[in-house]
């Protein structure tokens, strides 16, 4: 049978795990459990050649170059990276995604996965890729349930109805997330599963349902896909197109109203890793329940899940707590009450003096490398950068600031008004304000150097890019 093109849905933004989370880098980015991000675990599952045809991956313009860089720290080709001008939820994504691999392979049957779900890749879990597959390829719009373990109210569920053959079973219902009694009621009665986000799909048949079921997303999808431009090794959908779509879930749209659902009830080890308490679940624990991440000495402390990046965290004489310590941010909060996490993003966000927390960390990344902020003042600010080898920044000038760069590791060659340098370890250069200038490392290790700018204004939005490998000028 031909290969399952994998879809990997890589827009959100989520907030539930702040203060790593943020939104110029969410959690399907980081590092939250083992040593590779959410995303690239995703891209891992379907590196199967023998399953599964090269990915196809839909995400946001701000997301691409991380999109690009962390498969290729994989060594995982993809077989196209979709950017969505506005957010239009899933149902216009995959319908955008399904026109995309019809393009492929007109009988395609697509593997919709958000990226950010913990999912070892189990035999369990590929038999149950395999039956999807095949319930798929007889026409049905499959849906992966799991099999609940306890009362969740923080999921909707599905009603498990009769069986259709290779392990699955028409939709009964849906379900949307209960209330604690009713969760529990339908644990105890059973035949419910939760509902996962995962769906296999025979692309035509489910394009042809969001047709009949919603027109607009159809419309607006194939409209965006039609009049795409292609930018670098990236596709970006037609903006006016896809914003004329409702912001509707696919489960909304066409899974709750087409008599083509189909649930297959599995078993295998998944979170969404929806909170803190679902990082803690996930993560290994010692003796005490206690899991932690980072430099950190737990004293009488149980049932806990401390995280930290660079301070050295001490907890003691504490039972069910999360600290998540951040360069710029610390959350300290009871582990049994994460969900409350989201809400006080959301507050942050609406905070014009904390918005900036809850948007970017205090490392931001780029395409090339990018960047540390060390110290601001009224009118200074001084960064570490960090430049990849094989690397430029884009070809640039200020109008409200100078620069001067000190390099501490690598060679940096330096362009200022034509001018080309070599600077090497412990060198120094002035970067007068107007300036064009570039910054490259033509070097085979990390180029790091601190940067010290002066001027009347220090924002990012003074950077005028004259030229940028990275299409961004």
């Amino acid at each position: 049978m031909k290969p399952i093109i994998p879809v990997i849905l890589a827009g959100g933004q989520g907030t539930r795990l702040w203060p790593k989370s943020r939104s110029a880098r969410p959690k399907q980015f980081i590092d939250l459990i083992g040593e590779t991000s959410l995303f690239q675990q995703t891209l891992e599952r379907v590196r199967d050649a023998g399953r599964y045809g090269r990915p196809i991956v839909i995400t946001n313009a701000e997301y691409r170059f991380l999109v690009a860089e962390q498969a290729q720290e994989r060594g995982i080709e993809l077989g196209a990276i979709l950017l969505e001008p506005v957010a239009r939820n899933t149902a216009a994504a995959i319908a955008a995604s399904a026109r995309v691999a019809l393009g492929q392979d007109e009988d395609a049957i697509i593997h919709v996965l958000p990226s950010d779900h913990l999912i070892p890749a189990s035999a369990d879990y590929f038999g149950a890729v395999d039956n999807a597959a095949l319930a798929a390829r007889e026409g049905h719009l499959v849906t992966f349930g799991i099999t609940p373990e306890h009362p969740e109210t923080g999921y909707g569920y599905i009603a498990v109805g009769e069986p259709i053959g290779h392990g699955a079973h028409k939709v009964a219902a849906f379900v949307e997330k209960p209330d604690a009694q009713k969760a529990e009621r339908m644990l105890e009665q059973g035949g419910f599963t939760w509902n996962s986000g995962m769906f296999m799909l025979p692309a035509k048949i489910f394009l042809a349902e969001c047709e009949r079921l919603a027109p607009e997303v159809f419309v607006a999808a194939k409209a965006a896909v039609t009049e795409a431009k292609r930018d670098l090794d990236f596709i970006r959908l037609d903006e006016a197109n896809f914003a004329s779509s409702p912001s509707i879930s696919v489960d909304y749209a066409i899974f709750e109203r087409t008599d083509k659902a189909a649930v297959l009830p599995v078993s295998f080890v998944w979170s969404d890793l929806g909170a803190w308490d679902a990082v803690w679940k996930g993560h290994s624990r010692d003796a005490s329940g206690n899991a932690a991440a980072g430099p950190v000495t737990l004293s009488n402390a149980t049932n806990s899940l401390v995280m930290t990046e660079h301070a050295h965290v001490v907890l003691d004489g504490l039972d069910d707590v999360a600290v998540i310590a951040t360069e710029d941010a610390v959350f300290v909060g009871r582990l049994s009450q994460a969900q409350n996490v989201g809400a006080i993003a959301r507050s942050l966000r609406a905070n014009v003096e904390t918005r900036a927390l809850t948007e970017t960390h205090k490392t931001s990344y780029r395409p090339w490398g990018g960047y540390s902020s060390v110290l601001m003042g009224d009118r200074f600010q001084v960064k570490k950068l960090f430049v990849k080898p094989g690397k430029k920044l884009s070809l640039q000038k200020h109008h409200h600031r100078s620069e001067h760069w000190v390099v501490v590791r690598g060679t940096a060659e330096v362009t200022v008004d034509g001018k080309v340098s070599m600077l090497a370890e412990n060198e120094s250069i002035y970067l007068p304000l107007g300036c064009t200038h570039r910054l490259a490392n033509p070097g085979k290790i990390e180029l790091e150097l601190i940067e010290v700018q002066t001027g009347s204004y220090l924002g990012e939005d003074d950077i005028i890019r004259i030229e940028d490998e990275f299409g961004r000028s």
